[in-house]
């Protein structure tokens, strides 16, 4: 077994995000709005995930997408004649709302993804603007709800206090682990647990476990040279599973079972629960979304019964 320095986790400044997919489970709506622009509530996908990360101290922020997706970098943008017309019209409060998409010392980078060839090659292309340092990955589709601290700042703290890189997992039923990178983390009690192996979408009846991999890692730079050296897979694909996979051996990595309550927006029951969700949680919504599902439900209860 080879040995590498242990990476320094205490101050995790940048984060991925890879938004290069075509999100067809919506379609007809991804035809011309990206899957990470979907709203929920009031404000898109990846403006939950960006919160996030910024909450947790990244201060760059990589997205990583494709040459026909401009949805992303328009909205991170500054939207001048927007800013304009609201400034004119006295409506402060929304031009802040528009001005703070992104605070002042944050800085957003765009990398293409020429072809789509998987969440590894995603990862892979942003290393120039990553380099020697340690990083965080989040993957919009999964918009993770917390009272507390958000995920990715839990996991950054971990990794600080264990000196090892970390991947959020949560408990999946048996039956679903062919949807997942399931981990492997005998270890495992109380929230985390060191991972002993990693594999993509086993078959239930192949799962090493029920600890599905969620859409959060906080990685050392070490990944790239293993993602290098990958093999892509079906369709051409290059697997940050796989990477993963090849660097346990030299860096310890942990799972961690985050404090909050994931919510997959990659499917659109998922989108919906978590529309409803940050719905309850906005004061000026809450008692009127309240009273319209009570009623909504009262309503298709009655129709069902006839």
């Amino acid at each position: 077994m080879s040995h590498v320095a242990r990476c320094d986790y205490r101050r995790v400044r940048k984060a991925v995000f890879p938004v290069a997919g075509l999100g067809t489970r919506f379609l007809p709506a991804t035809k011309t709005v990206p899957k990470e622009m979907l709203p929920v509530v009031d404000r898109p996908l990846i403006q939950y995930a960006v919160d996030e990360a910024i909450a947790a101290g990244c201060d760059t922020l990589v997205f990583v997408t494709n040459r026909y997706k401009h949805a992303v970098a328009d909205y991170f943008d500054t939207a001048y004649e927007l800013e304009q017309r609201l400034a004119r019209a006295g409506k402060d409060d929304l031009l802040e709302l528009v001005r703070n998409v992104l605070p002042s010392h944050v800085r957003a980078v765009f990398v293409t993804q020429a072809e789509a060839r998987g969440l590894g090659h995603a990862v892979l292309c942003a290393k120039p603007v990553i380099g020697d340092e340690p990083f965080a990955v989040l993957l919009p589709d999964d918009l993770i709800f917390s009272r507390s601290a958000g995920a990715l700042a839990q996991m950054i703290t971990l990794a600080s206090e264990a000196s090892a890189g970390v991947i959020a997992v949560q408990d999946v039923p048996r039956e679903q682990t062919a949807s997942y990178g399931i981990v492997d983390a005998p270890s495992f009690s109380g929230a985390h647990g060191r991972i002993q192996s990693i594999v993509e979408k086993p078959k239930p009846e192949l799962a090493p476990s029920t600890l599905a991999v969620v859409g959060r890692y906080v990685l050392p730079p070490e990944i790239f040279a293993q993602l290098e050296k990958t093999t892509p897979g079906s369709g051409g694909e290059i697997q940050l599973t796989d990477g993963i996979a090849a660097l346990l051996p030299h860096q310890p990595m942990l799972a961690y079972r985050f404090d909050g309550r994931r919510f997959d927006c990659g499917s659109r029951i998922g989108l919906v629960e978590a529309t409803i969700q940050f719905a309850l949680e906005h004061d000026d919504l809450a008692e009127e979304a309240r009273r319209y599902m009570r009623a909504a439900l009262e309503q298709a209860d009655a129709e069902q019964s006839v």
